[in-house]
């Protein structure tokens, strides 16, 4: 196909026109959006065919409208359709140019599109009559075709060239074994034409291959022969947009594929409109280049340039390749002409899965460093693990036996529908069980009984899913832990009528749940105990046999004098690194385990330990507190100061900040500790050498007792830890 033809049957021409029209005002609105100021410019575009029957007018209808918006101007945008297959006679043709002439009488252009062999016609025609000195830019049709016309200085545009030879050229680089060369064609005016233009172009090549042309038949015995050619045959396609029949097609969308799958040889083709649909390519006219050549003569135009300083042009052609054609008839890549733009390529499995692989060889490599250092720790973690592993055995088993039953509420009865393994989870000896909802409701624990009810209203009231967690009542006294999730469901706009759900079973989890708990809390309770007897070792043992020794030192130094030369001086400097040794002991041991805070509590203890660590470090901290009672829970206090000393520490480590804040406060039967720099920050979302041992501990110990534990941090913008811990539930978990 060059420029496309519709298939239109008889019986629905006129329809068919209509849909095209509808779809034209659809498509392409009166006015381009521009700012208020802008001034006004009208553009009209003829085309002579609709942009449904022609995908070349399409291209270029589409390429000129694109660049119109980048015009200084707001554009009032107008397209008319000729439609010279639909309504092909004379008197049909004059009746449309007629009303458009009336219709653009009093709205006058500022430039005018001829699209198409017709569209130039009309204008070279009426110009001077109908629309005086108004600019035409021409494209979409060949000089040969509109030879006879005689243009005036208003118009200016792009020739459309066709290229056969170029297209030939190429199809023998990839099959240079070529005898024969088949041309099919249609019968139609434009068909004629192209073949004519072919014949032409490729009459220095009949002495040396067989030049066969399917011009004249059907298009089904058309595309019989093309499944019987011989080996070593190309086939060139140029336009069918009529068979022998008289049958219309579309050339893009319906002849050149036929042709391209029928054909036991190679289809190339000479616009880019055929490519795609099985055809090999070749060198061709590309519609939407040719637009924007058209449109850029337009804005040139508008900004009040004259046409006649515009020379006319002709479109340049490239070559084009369908890369699945290519593989399909075994044409090498290399063998393609310098420049060749290849189409369609499909990505290879490296192209297709790369970050897969990537990620996942990534994920191979941290899984093997963790192994290696999980295998390290193995020796020191089999006691624990034993005991994970009767807990995950719990688990497992609690997973396996998982049990669950779903209901159906409705909603305006309050009648609740009940079914699964009601038996197993609630002791109700039946597969369903209907009952009021607020019957089934006191059997949840009373403690849980407000919290459900108030999820369940805030589910139906902003009609998002459902959820919670509570315990229930069974009949001899047993308690299940449920885990249920639903949504209320809406028929009309008065609101929800249904709601669906599912319960399940999580007593056997939350069991797992306690006893990994208590392990985790038996496990920090013994380093607490293992730190507290190094700390009393060093200072009771190590810290005075050391101070012994200083004194020992002392009074040799006193009893030496100055008899030997420098022995006095060198015992001094021994006597002071031993001071030394004692106190870095003598810190270590306190930050072990803090006497302070045992015996005078949480706000002593951390007002100690945050004016060492100042003095140690060399950084300021400013320590507050607010409200904090004297008789806070030995396991609180003890959890806090262990926070407190693992922020600082990373503080030191991490922020690159001169500066620290501690505040302790107590509001509403909650203490709450928070830790800020204004250092380097992280970003938390990011995998980070930072979330270590040292941050999971200040977790699970704040979990264990009830707590929560939240660090905020962004790059350059310093970092934030928060822990709270309510009093009472922190007591009955440490207790």
């Amino acid at each position: 196909m060059f420029l496309g033809r519709p298939l239109v049957l008889r019986a629905i021409e006129r329809s068919s026109a209509a849909l095209v029209t509808a779809l034209i005002a659809f498509l392409l609105p009166a006015t381009i959006v521009a700012a208020p100021q802008m001034e006004v410019r009208r553009v009209l575009v003829f085309n002579d065919l609709g942009s449904i029957s022609s995908p070349g007018f399409t291209a270029i209808d589409q390429a000129i409208f694109v660049a119109l918006q980048k015009s200084p101007y707001r554009i009032e945008f107008y397209n008319e359709n000729l439609e010279t297959t639909l309504f092909s006679d004379k008197d049909s043709q004059r009746k449309f140019r007629e009303w458009y002439v009336r219709k653009y009488r009093d709205r006058k252009p500022d430039v005018i599109f001829a699209v198409g062999q017709d569209a130039l016609k009309f204008m070279v025609e009426s110009h001077a009559t109908a629309f005086p000195n108004v600019p035409i830019i021409f494209c979409g049709s060949t000089e040969e075709m509109v030879a006879e016309m005689k243009p005036d200085s208003n118009f200016t545009g792009v020739w459309a060239v066709a290229q056969p030879e170029g297209t030939l050229r190429a199809a023998l680089q990839l099959q240079p074994d070529t005898k024969h060369v088949v041309v099919v064609g249609g019968v139609g005016a434009f068909d004629r034409y192209m073949e004519g233009i072919v014949k032409k172009s490729l009459r220095d090549y009949e002495s040396k291959l067989e030049f066969r042309y399917l011009t004249d038949l059907d298009l089904p015995t058309l595309l019989e022969r093309l499944k019987h050619l011989p080996s070593h045959t190309i086939v060139l396609h140029t336009s069918i947009m009529e068979d022998a029949t008289g049958a219309h097609f579309i050339d893009a969308s319906q002849s050149a594929p036929l042709v391209a799958s029928a054909s036991n040889a190679p289809v190339f083709v000479l616009d880019d409109v055929d490519l795609g649909n099985g055809t090999v390519g070749g060198l061709l006219l590309s519609w939407a280049a040719t637009g924007q050549v058209a449109a850029g003569m337009a804005l040139r135009v508008l900004n009040g340039e004259k046409p006649d300083n515009i020379p006319i042009v002709k479109s340049t052609n490239s070559y084009m390749f369908d890369w699945r054609a290519l593989r399909r008839w075994g044409f090498k890549e290399g063998d393609l002409p310098l420049g060749s733009a290849l189409l369609y390529r499909q990505p290879g499995v490296w192209e297709l899965y790369k970050r897969y692989i990537i990620g996942g060889s990534f994920l191979i490599l941290v899984e093997a460093l963790l192994i290696v250092g999980l295998l390290r720790q193995r020796t020191t973690r089999r006691k624990v693990e034993a005991e994970l592993a009767i807990s995950y055995e719990r688990l497992q088993m609690a997973v396996e036996a998982g049990r669950f039953v779903g209901w159906d509420l409705d909603v305006k009865s309050g009648q609740n529908r009940w079914f699964g393994d009601l038996e197993g989870m609630f002791g109700i000896p039946s597969e369903s069980y209907s009952a009021q909802i607020g019957e089934f409701g006191r059997r949840v624990h009373p403690e849980d009984r407000d919290r459900v009810l108030r999820a369940i209203a805030d589910a139906r009231r902003s009609k998002q899913p459902y959820n919670a967690e509570f315990r229930f009542q069974g009949k001899h006294g047993t308690v299940t832990w449920i885990i249920a999730r639903g949504r209320f469901y809406d028929a009309n706009s008065r609101g929800p009528e249904r709601m669906l759900g599912l319960a399940v079973d999580v007593t056997e989890r939350k069991m797992a749940e306690e006893a990994l708990s208590r392990l985790s809390g038996r496990l920090i309770d013994a380093q607490e105990e293992e730190r507290k007897r190094i700390a009393r070792e060093i200072h009771d043992d190590y810290s005075q046999r050391l101070a012994m020794l200083a004194l020992d030192l002392e009074g040799i130094e006193e009893e030496i004098g100055d008899t030997a030369a420098g022995a006095g001086q060198r015992l001094r400097k021994v006597w002071n690194v031993i001071g030394e040794l004692g106190a870095d002991l003598h810190s270590l041991s306190h930050r072990l385990h803090s006497s302070t805070l045992e015996s005078l509590g949480l706000v002593p203890g951390v007002k100690v330990f945050v004016e060492e660590f100042a003095v140690q470090q060399q950084i300021q901290v400013v320590f507050s507190h607010e409200n904090v009672p004297p008789g806070v829970p030995e396991a609180v206090a003890l959890c806090l100061f262990r926070v407190v000393q693992e922020g600082l520490r990373n503080v030191k480590r991490h922020s690159g900040a001169e500066r620290a804040e501690v505040r302790l406060e107590c509001s509403e039967e909650k203490l709450h500790l928070s830790v800020v720099d204004r250092g380097r920050g992280f970003d938390v979302n990011s995998r980070s050498p930072r979330t270590g041992i040292g941050i999971r501990s200040m977790q699970e110990r704040l979990r264990s007792l009830g707590g929560q534990f939240e660090i905020t941090s962004r790059p350059t913008e310093g970092t934030r830890i928060d822990a709270w811990v309510p009093l009472r539930t922190a007591s009955r978990s440490a207790a």
